[in-house]
């Protein structure tokens, strides 16, 4: 099918900036769709109907697929395809139906004030997403570049950086990007003057003595999650998460979460990833949506459900943890059932019966049966002595 609809990157410079092309576009159009600023931008060259973006955006796409056939300009912000639209047109538009002439992104834009390089600055958005979702991001040394969702963005990413010891970071606030309202701040405290809602942030981070980032191993300390004991300690998280061996937008069923670390961690080794946490303890599952939360990844599903039960509905695994309730009869079964061929199926015991059960599977299903132990420096009235904690027996499998 001959392309119909397009899709224009439209900069704060308006209808000057845009190519001739994608001017007569404009002019041809039978329905124009954009945000409220994209609209006014372009209005000069709109001649049809015009279309403001819904809340949630997916409510116009019914619209935009009646004119099926049709001259469609969808109007976005620079690149469509850079934390932009072009995504979600491209769940109900094949590519050969559609054309895409993109801006300059403001990522884009922002590199070239700064003398940035792209490749090297990692580039973010807080546009509908929680703020915790930058807690990964902050390194020592590294570069981010973030789009904001208001106004009030600025104060409140400078916030975050003070509360986790980066508040000696250097901050640029880049307003309105290649129009005629362009403003570059370096920020050294609080904005003293009203912020443009369209602005990003550009930050060189410097960590303070007090600064925790998250580290880029498995196995975090113990002290990162808020606990009641039961938690997959650090050690045998490290030798979970190894066995489980996470892979760009994997999905985890983390069972019996606890804490919900294991399910944390799954999901911080790529952005991509996915892991939903059950716990059938209501204290419990809530102190895991609080520590996902706290580590950056607040879009970990927590369910206050029991297994098998609660398995139903549950987005197809690529792999399952069953950190509690592997004896309850019928969860093994679940999960092995639910599995994608070469999904993965890890199991921690430190109960006999828990055991007699993984030797079951283990004889059923093949796999590897481990025995972790872990002891520890510990006091031992006026001298020291290496103290074992409970031995977990580990079993892993491949489903075929």
């Amino acid at each position: 099918m001959t392309a119909w609809l397009s899709i224009l990157g439209i900069g704060e410079d308006g209808v000057e900036g845009l190519r001739e092309q994608a001017r007569a576009l404009l002019r041809n159009a039978r329905l124009v769709v954009g945000g409220k600023r994209h609209l006014a931008l372009a209005a000069p060259l709109i001649g049809a109907k015009t279309l403001p973006w819904p809340s949630p955006m997916e409510g116009a796409i019914p619209s935009i697929l009646a004119h099926r056939g049709e001259p469609v300009v969808v109007l976005a912000s620079g690149d469509p395809f850079c934390f932009g639209v072009g995504s979600l047109l491209m769940r109900h538009v094949a590519p050969a139906e559609m054309l895409c002439l993109p801006a300059p992104s403001a990522f884009s834009l922002a590199c070239a004030r700064l003398g940035w390089s792209l490749q090297d600055s990692a580039q973010l958005s807080i546009c509908g997403r929680p703020i915790e979702t930058l807690l990964p991001a902050l390194q020592p040394g590294a570069r981010l570049l973030v789009l904001c969702a208001d106004a009030s963005s600025p104060e409140a990413v400078r916030n975050l950086l003070v509360a986790h010891g980066f508040g000696g970071s250097r901050i640029v606030l880049l307003e309105a990007l290649g129009g005629p309202r362009e403003r570059v701040t370096e920020l050294s405290g609080p904005p003293d003057r009203p912020v443009a809602a369209l602005n990003m942030l550009a930050i060189e981070l410097v960590a303070g003595p007090d600064a925790r980032p998250i580290p880029l191993a498995t196995g975090l300390p113990d002290r990162f999650f808020e606990h009641d004991g039961q938690i997959t300690k650090q050690e045998i998280r490290a030798a979970t998460l190894a066995a489980l061996q996470p892979f760009r937008g994997g999905v985890l069923w983390d069972i019996g979460a606890g804490s919900g670390s294991v399910g944390i961690e799954w999901m911080l080794r790529h952005p991509a990833n996915r892991a939903v946490a059950l716990e059938p303890r209501a204290d419990r599952a809530a102190r895991t949506a609080r520590n996902a939360a706290s580590l950056g990844v607040p879009d970990l599903l927590v369910l206050p459900r029991a297994a098998p039960e609660g398995l139903d509905g549950l987005a197809t695994p690529d792999a399952v943890f069953v950190g509690g309730g592997a004896a309850i009869p019928g969860v093994l079964e679940r999960c092995w059932a639910a599995l994608r061929p070469g999904g993965r199926l890890v199991v921690n015991a430190v109960t006999i019966e828990t055991e007699a059960v993984l030797f079951d599977a283990h004889a059923r299903w093949g796999g590897a049966l481990t025995r972790l132990s872990v002891e520890r420096l510990d006091r031992i009235g006026t001298m020291r002595g290496f103290r074992p904690a409970m031995t977990v027996t580990q079993y892993a499998v491949v489903h075929p």
